[in-house]
């Protein structure tokens, strides 16, 4: 096979893996040697507390990554080289010292992102060294769905249509790596084992206690695991205490996993007519759509999708402060939004059915700014994501594309009673409730004196009354919603 290049260099980012990673297939495709790293970035971890699960994820993933380049190649010096400072300085001196003549990284679509790679290739070129950035976490990109317009859909069904018409024309095709012998080996300075959180300022979390998987590996088990429960997860998904989701977000996040081999596990389930895979399938394209509208509508990141949306007047001052550290920490008084909280604090996932009931309340109960919510969530989420997690507060908020309309406002008591009927959800993260009937479980404060001094429960106390009253906020929201009301 013909090279086009001596010797070229992977940047992995947030491809995390060796199967189906295309930078690496290009890279072992084009060039005579590859050499592999990665970087942490201080750019990234500077605002970062001490104890970030996603920081030990990424370690623990990076030590299998290490193993399995070694294995690839068959030589024991071959493997990751690990980088500790500013990737847009770290990468250029990287290649330079090792005398590449291009490099090779998966394509990240979020602003800062993009903002550092077109310094990195500034540096590069500079230097003769090609950038070259592909496609890899995402199975259509930027403009590759469009409208018979030509433009951007800003509506998920008809986006997902079209996706989907899309898929049948050009499948999703997994490669594993292929002359993997082309793996070279790290010079001396560069063949220390991957660092510790230690040494990168980093201290260990309770990701082993909480039995997160790390790396292709522990990808792979999960996505074993949900292979037999695929079919069922129309059923199964919005009961928190039930085994419904993948579990698989983090791993996407990272890239960990292939989003194209997910896709082709569901795909053909989907032209069969299991209604758990096109669901599944269903969810793997909202991922697409809305990092393709983060590329393409870059103001999301930072405002409204709709801009009439930034009108709204947000609760401000000494009680939304109150109210927003009541939502943080789980003490706002209604056990579903509570527990959901507790969730997120203790293990860094939250179920997604209650990402939408704790989003929506932030929002549409305490009438609180959804980038409040945003930036909690992007602090707390094991899984965070920018075009997702924004994506996803603006839904709630209803301020984004193809957005819950305002006036729909999740009732919290309701939804307690519909996806965690017997409380068992709340049950595991809220225990003092645990005397409480299945009745009153969900909404304490309406339970009979005589039922909470049975459970020994003194509301306020114990566990605390409600910051809002459901009713009340409603109809708060129904008027600050009013600014964006349309003119009959």
């Amino acid at each position: 096979m013909h090279t086009q290049y001596a010797s070229g260099l992977v940047w992995f980012r947030r491809d995390l893996r060796t199967h189906d990673n295309t930078a690496l297939n290009i890279a072992l495709q084009q060039c005579e040697r590859v050499y592999c790293v990665f970087v942490f970035d201080t750019d990234i971890l500077a605002p970062l507390p001490r104890q970030d699960r996603r920081v030990e994820f990424i370690r623990e993933s990076l030590v299998e990554l290490d193993a399995r380049l070694r294995d690839l190649s068959g030589q024991a010096h071959a493997g990751l080289i690990v980088l500790h400072g500013r990737a847009e300085e770290e990468i250029p001196t990287l290649a330079q010292t090792l005398g590449v003549q291009a490099v090779y990284a998966g394509k990240d679509y979020e602003p800062q992102a993009i903002a550092r790679d077109g310094v990195v290739q500034q540096t590069l070129q500079k230097a003769g060294t090609a950038l070259h950035l592909r496609k890899d976490h995402v199975i259509f990109e930027e403009r590759e769905v469009l409208t018979q317009m030509g433009k951007p859909y800003g509506v998920f069904t008809p986006y997902m249509r079209a996706w989907l018409a899309r898929l049948a024309l050009h499948p999703a095709q997994e490669h594993a790596p292929s002359t993997p012998q082309r793996l070279a080996a790290r010079p001396e300075a560069y063949r220390t084992p991957v660092p510790s959180l230690a040494d990168i300022g980093f201290a260990t979390t309770n990701l082993q206690d909480l039995r997160v998987p790390a790396g292709e590996a522990g990808a792979q088990s999960l996505l074993t695991d949900f292979v037999t429960r695929m079919d069922r997860y129309e059923q199964t998904r919005n009961f928190p205490a039930v085994k419904g989701p993948s579990y698989l977000s983090v791993h996407l996040r990272f890239g960990t996993v292939s989003i194209r081999q997910l896709v082709n596990l569901a795909y053909p389930r989907h032209l069969q007519g299991s209604e758990g895979a096109s669901t599944w399938l269903g969810e793997l394209v909202w991922r697409d759509f809305y990092v393709q509208i983060l590329a393409n509508y870059p103001h999301v990141a930072t405002a409204s999708f709709k801009p009439e949306y930034d009108q709204i007047a947000w609760e401000d001052g000494p009680r939304a402060d109150a109210l927003y550290q009541a939502w943080c920490t789980g003490q706002t008084g209604y056990p579903l939004v509570d527990a959901a909280m507790a969730q997120l604090n203790q293990t860094g996932y939250m179920h997604n059915r209650l990402r939408m009931v704790t989003g929506s309340f932030l929002v549409k109960h305490l009438g609180l700014d959804w980038r409040w919510g945003e930036r909690y969530f992007a602090q707390t989420l094991n899984d965070f994501d920018l075009s997702a997690n924004n994506g996803g507060w603006q839904w709630v908020s209803s301020s984004g594309c193809d957005a819950q309309p305002y006036f729909r406002i999740f009732n919290p008591i309701a939804q307690s009673e519909k996806f965690d009927a017997e409380g068992k959800f709340i049950l595991r993260y809220l225990p003092q409730l645990s005397k409480l009937g299945p009745k009153a479980i969900h909404a304490p404060w309406l339970a009979k004196p005589l039922e909470l001094a049975a459970a020994g429960l003194t509301l306020g106390q114990a566990y605390p009354l409600p910051v809002v009253d459901h009713a009340q906020a409603r109809a708060r929201t129904l008027l600050r919603y009013g600014v964006v009301k349309k003119p009959a």
